[in-house]
């Protein structure tokens, strides 16, 4: 059977809308929610900064997850946020992600008391609903590369944290990593959309703990 061409045409277009759909949900549905580095000091105030995690070499986080770090305690002395949420992998296999970004936050002069380590957000979704649910986030400022930004705000709202995020634009000197990020977020996206709409339970899910209300006591 001989088919159109124009059918090939409008069969491509509606798959390249599904492919996009997703991107578009995320970066329409956050678009007053984003701001910048340059933004720091008026950025909206919320209890605390949330600082996903990400890969941490023998010599501490990597250059992405450093500048994530230096933005959440800009966001911490600019009196935006009055606790940081560092979440990530923290197993031998991840180099303990939390426990890298926790030491590098300390010694840029953040108080330890004022930095509370989730050690199971092994993924965006995880790292939202287990702020939310374990750590009673209600309000948040999400801090991580712009690429990754919208996703993130989108998947904190959609577990109920009432979040803005702020994003690095991380070009000089990583503009691989960063074409890497943006392209990994289509496919990515569209796993947002699921979780948004099916919000599956995190891998890992604890009872309520008061880890944060004492870092704000």
């Amino acid at each position: 059977m001989r088919v159109e061409p124009g059918l090939w045409a409008a069969v491509a277009a509606t798959g390249v809308v599904a492919a996009l759909a997703p991107t578009a949900w995320t970066r329409l549905s956050t678009a007053r929610r984003r701001f910048g580095p340059d933004d720091t000091a008026t950025v909206p105030q919320r209890t605390v900064a949330i600082v996903p995690g990400a890969a941490v070499w023998p010599s501490g986080p990597c250059p992405l997850l450093a500048r994530r770090l230096d933005l959440a305690a800009r966001l911490f002395r600019a009196g935006r946020v009055r606790a940081i949420l560092v979440s990530g992998d923290n197993r031998a296999l991840s180099n303990f992600e939390t426990d890298a970004m926790t030491d590098y936050l300390a010694d840029t002069g953040i108080p330890r008391e004022s930095i509370v380590a989730d050690p199971h957000g092994y993924r965006t979704w995880d790292t939202c609903v287990r702020a939310r649910t374990t750590y009673g986030v209600d309000g948040a400022v999400i801090v991580t590369q712009s690429f990754h930004l919208p996703r993130a705000v989108a998947l904190c709202r959609a577990a109920g944290i009432d979040a803005v995020g702020v994003g690095d634009p991380t070009v000089g000197g990583r503009t691989r990593s960063v074409v890497r990020g943006y392209a990994r977020e289509l496919g990515a996206n569209a796993k947002a959309v699921r979780d948004a709409v099916l919000r599956p339970a995190p891998l890992r899910a604890d009872p309520p703990v008061d880890d944060l209300r004492s870092a704000l006591s």
